[in-house]
């Protein structure tokens, strides 16, 4: 029996509508995940109510990439115990693309624009299986760069037109968890601050985001929670104003 159902059960009929409505819209629960035998995420559990921004922060090896592959059921690393709970949805149970279906949407570091495909053509195939998000449109109205640009190859976009693309083809899906895996690297300041602009509309929509940023500061003002990891265990979590405010804490997770 799930942990969630497990609760419902003790806690009873007269009290299970309370439960649901107090359930965090993302949870996860005591997840553990490996690369071969090295022991990555060591028992990380966090919870996002909808709409919220956690910044997932630590230092270089924390266990930061690793945790958002593992929400996003990757084949690495490999998830060997634990629960991931989407708006009720046990997601831990699922392949990579059956997540993506249930609504999370994974953008890596590296962004992976498919080269040889136009801006709209990477929008496009990012909408040809089932569960649609955004139009182009309707896209392009937010990304105002990429409608500029629909007709370029994706590949020779700068760094942060990439980026934008790459957030872009996330919306294009049925969204519902935007993982976001380092969005600012290499960026310049007024790419940094458009990338904000675009976080706090997908916000104010009810999206609900996990950023993992070395940029902490820039994280941590976007934020509304904060988790820290060290060697793959959380060493906070609370408000990211808690860590703003907490120098020490900085200095000793974060080294700022």
């Amino acid at each position: 029996m799930s942990a969630i159902a497990m609760e419902t059960q003790i806690l009873g009929n007269s009290q299970a509508a309370s439960v649901e409505t107090i359930r965090p819209f993302f949870s996860v629960r005591d997840v553990h995940a490996y690369y071969g035998e090295s022991y990555i995420v060591q028992g990380v559990s966090l919870d996002i109510r909808q709409g919220e921004i956690l910044a997932l922060l630590g230092r270089n090896g924390a266990g930061k990439t690793s945790t958002l592959r593992a929400i996003a059921r990757t084949d690495d690393p490999q998830l060997r115990q634990g629960e991931i709970w989407l708006d009720g949805v046990p997601i831990h149970q699922m392949k990579s693309f059956q997540a993506a279906r249930a609504g999370i949407q994974l953008v890596p570091e590296d962004r992976r624009i498919i080269a040889g495909l136009t801006v709209e053509e990477n929008l496009a195939l990012a909408r040809v299986a089932p569960g649609h998000g955004w139009e182009l449109e309707q896209i392009y109205q937010s990304f105002p760069r990429l409608a500029e640009r629909r007709k370029q190859e994706g590949v020779t976009l700068s760094g942060g037109e990439q980026q934008m693309l790459a957030i872009a083809r996330a919306l294009a899906r049925d969204l519902k968890l935007l993982l976001l895996d380092e969005p600012y690297e290499g960026l310049a300041p007024v790419i940094v601050q458009e990338i904000e602009r675009i976080l706090h509309s997908i916000k104010a929509l009810g999206i609900t985001t996990i950023i993992v940023e070395q940029n902490a500061i820039a994280a941590l003002k976007l934020a509304d929670r904060a988790v820290i990891l060290d060697t793959g265990e959380v060493a906070f979590a609370g408000t990211a104003k808690e860590v703003l405010d907490n120098t020490e804490l900085r200095h000793e997770y974060l080294a700022i």
